[in-house]
């Protein structure tokens, strides 16, 4: 990431990074990252919940390494949810990508989606549902259920991609600055942002990727707690649920 210093140019893109105790993840991840990613200058965003977090110390000693790596407290409430909404709120680019910190994310797909946003799109999902895109491992109930949200949303819901649940996404900071966010649980917030998009007459587009399961440490996705709260987005996806009214975003900072 030497190249990519913030300060010489105008950022392009803020990378974020919610974790949690990811001592074990976290340097393969950002070096992985910084060999694929060839794009402009960006910096990432480790956003964490406490000091005491594995993943911390572990970064403090990359940053020499690595100078576009910027730690960053959560001082919006624990949880992963805050987490991303504290990262959004930090981040200096016009383009926002909030990506795992568990290696399940292809790196190699940040450039593509970059171009994509661009070349006008608010929402580039990284999307495992279309040809060049896929998932190896991880529970067999989570991706069917999350194969059948995605694929119902696209072909009946006419969400203009095929994988909704899926966080690898991309965000313009006219999207974020557009509206309030609402979600209260986990991971639904892409979900959210990718159907108020619509809405709102944004573009939303995708590229393909392959998900892959974590190897090392302990994954904090809990399906039967966030599901009634994707739910509510799906419903709202087909005109059948409710939305807070439309506020800016700036009116969170």
């Amino acid at each position: 990431m030497s190249a990519n210093q913030p300060g010489d140019v105008p950022l392009a893109l803020s990378i974020v990074v919610p974790v949690y105790n990811e001592a074990e993840n976290i340097t393969p991840v950002l070096r992985n990252l910084a060999a694929a990613v060839k794009a402009t200058p960006y910096e990432v965003l480790i956003v964490y919940d406490f000091d005491a977090d594995t993943t911390v110390p572990v970064v403090q000693r990359l940053i020499p390494e690595m100078p576009s790596l910027r730690l960053q407290p959560n001082d919006l409430g624990r949880g992963v949810l805050n987490a991303i909404r504290k990262g959004f709120q930090a981040a200096r680019a016009p383009y926002v990508l909030v990506m795992m910190a568990d290696g399940s994310d292809e790196p190699e797909a940040i450039d593509p989606m970059l171009a994509r946003a661009r070349a006008g799109a608010d929402v580039v999902a990284g999307s495992r549902y279309v040809k060049g895109g896929g998932q190896q491992g991880g529970p067999l109930l989570k991706r069917t259920l999350s194969r059948t949200a995605g694929l119902s949303l696209h072909w009946l819901g006419r969400l203009p991609i095929h994988d909704a649940t899926s966080n690898f996404r991309m965000y313009s900071r006219r999207l974020l600055d557009a509206v309030n966010i609402q979600s209260s649980a986990g991971f639904e917030l892409a979900l959210e942002l990718t159907v108020k998009a619509k809405r709102l007459g944004m573009r939303v587009d995708e590229v393909p990727t392959v998900w892959h399961d974590r190897t090392a440490g302990e994954s904090q996705f809990r399906l039967w707690q966030w599901l009634p709260h994707y739910l509510h987005w799906y419903w709202v996806a087909f005109g059948l649920g409710r939305v807070q009214r439309t506020l800016p975003w700036s009116s969170q900072r």
